[in-house]
């Protein structure tokens, strides 16, 4: 495996699931892959879930780890070509990838979207570059359009926690105070019709996720009716993608205070076929969950959040065996 980036790139998913469920039982039988091996990863945003188990994934697999925060102490990066460099930007990416490259075996890159341009987020320019100037191995740990690690872990855990051989898995559109992007959604969207599960987004008007990830969901715009019989509830809120309004993309269309109804409740979870909750996490509660939901003992959002390692970990475990 070159680049993660898509389901399609993880091949047979039952593969990938039985080999996720290998890792799980012994973390550290394939130490002899990553030795005197190393893996960059690079941090353009935040991160806490996605540095950590990555972190750990690589060092279960006896690799060094450099983790550089873009952000903090290292040179101010310009990421456009053409651009007189006269401002606080005193580095190209153009140079700083191959020197990055040189370093190491295997990058990560966390990079999300600016919403400054729609074309710009969904063209993924930033990780395109590194796929192309680095000359090593690229996995995406959350970029403008897509989390492959994120969902990847939540299809394990699904996989573990189902209790009939085709759940209804519902994902749903819940209200946040600011604009956040569509890379989870889009994600998980995209492994859920790969997976054998019935799969339903439920959403208001206007936050349409782009067709390339969605194509073939049904789409319900009634809550209510969207989790009906439901097994799973992932909730997650996205700002507007842009496809039905495209001079809207990266807003809120609305006061969040007036879609409050949205948030997942009791009363929501009641009509499910006692489903189970999940959420990527960091979660904003009583916004996109109400405390007794995320703290019931249906909520999955602890071992969801513990199989990020062990994602990240057969990623990188088949990015060695390539090498």
């Amino acid at each position: 495996m070159k680049v993660f980036q898509h389901v399609q790139d993880i091949g047979d998913l039952s593969v990938a699931l039985a080999e996720a469920q290998e890792v799980k039982r012994d973390r550290y039988q394939w130490q002899h892959l990553g030795k005197n091996k190393t893996a960059l990863l690079i941090f353009f945003n935040n991160s806490l879930r996605t540095r950590l188990s990555t972190q750990k994934a690589a060092m279960n697999l006896g690799m060094n780890v450099i983790v550089l925060d873009v952000n903090q102490g290292a040179w101010k990066l310009e990421t456009e070509r053409g651009v007189v460099m006269d401002g606080d930007k005193s580095e190209h990416l153009l140079e700083a990838i191959p020197v990055m490259a040189s370093y190491c075996d295997i990058i990560g890159v966390r990079s999300f979207a600016r919403f400054e341009s729609r074309e710009d987020d969904y063209e993924e320019k930033i990780l395109q570059q590194f796929i192309q100037y680095s000359g090593r191995p690229v996995f995406f740990m959350e970029s403008a359009t897509v989390h492959p690690l994120q969902a990847f872990a939540d299809l394990i855990t699904i996989e573990e926690n189902k209790t009939n051989a085709r759940p209804k898995v519902v994902m749903t559109w819940a209200p946040h105070p600011k604009a956040l992007p569509q890379a989870v959604p889009n994600s998980f969207a995209e492994w859920m019709l790969a997976a054998d599960v019935d799969f339903v987004i439920t959403h208001p008007e206007g936050y349409e996720l782009d067709p390339q990830f969605v194509q073939g969901a049904r789409v319900e715009y009634d809550q209510m009716k969207a989790f009906e019989g439901a097994d799973f509830i992932y909730a997650k809120n996205w700002s507007c993608p842009g496809v039905t309004r495209p001079e809207a993309y990266g807003k809120v269309l609305e006061d969040y205070h007036t879609m409050m109804d949205w948030c997942v409740s009791t009363r929501q979870m009641a009509v499910t076929n006692d489903a189970a909750f999940m959420h990527c996490l960091p979660v904003r509660r009583n916004m996109i969950v109400t405390d007794d939901v995320i703290e019931s003992p249906r909520s999955l959002v602890i071992p969801e959040a513990a199989n990020r390692e062990i994602s990240a970990q057969v990623v990188l475990k088949r990015m060695l065996q390539a090498l």
